[in-house]
């Protein structure tokens, strides 16, 4: 695997701090040689990024970006448990889309995370994948991304 720092850096991206809990869970869990990231909003700065429905309020396009900042904000999980230069491979995503009736684009949307832990991660962050519609989100965010990783030592 490339360094993850490096490829960070190449594609013009930084981990953001740790997007504290907004309710009674921890960031990420590890059991065994694994870490379980909790679901990551599209958070900045303490902020959420945006609300609404995929579909409605929020186009698409705008939902897969927020889902690549949610992806970020799980690696910046990973990073604070164990350090990205432990993770062996990025092994299950699970992508949630508050979605407007009649909206199907979910897989689409959860592109935005799958591609950005490809784009960090190379091979290790090929991954296998849920992306679910759900009527709400959390704080009304139009996506929720959690994740399993696979972590040496």
């Amino acid at each position: 695997m490339s360094d993850p720092y490096e490829k960070l850096a190449e594609l013009g991206l930084k981990l953001p701090e740790l997007v504290p809990p907004v309710a009674a869970y921890v960031p990420a869990v590890r059991s065994g040689n694994h870490v379980y990231v909790s679901g990551q909003l599209p958070m900045a700065d303490g902020k959420l990024l945006a609300t609404g429905k995929v579909g409605a309020e929020i186009t698409a396009e705008q939902a897969k970006d927020l889902a690549a900042r949610c992806a970020l904000n799980g690696l910046a999980a990973l990073e604070w448990l164990v350090g990205l230069d432990k993770v062996v491979r990025i092994v299950k995503v699970v992508g949630f889309v508050a979605s407007a009736p009649g909206f199907t684009g979910q897989p689409g949307v959860i592109n935005g995370a799958s591609e950005l832990f490809g784009a960090v991660l190379g091979e290790a962050g090929k991954h296998a994948r849920s992306a679910v519609g759900v009527g709400e989100l959390p704080l009304g965010s139009p996506v929720e991304v959690e994740l399993i990783a696979e972590v040496r030592g």
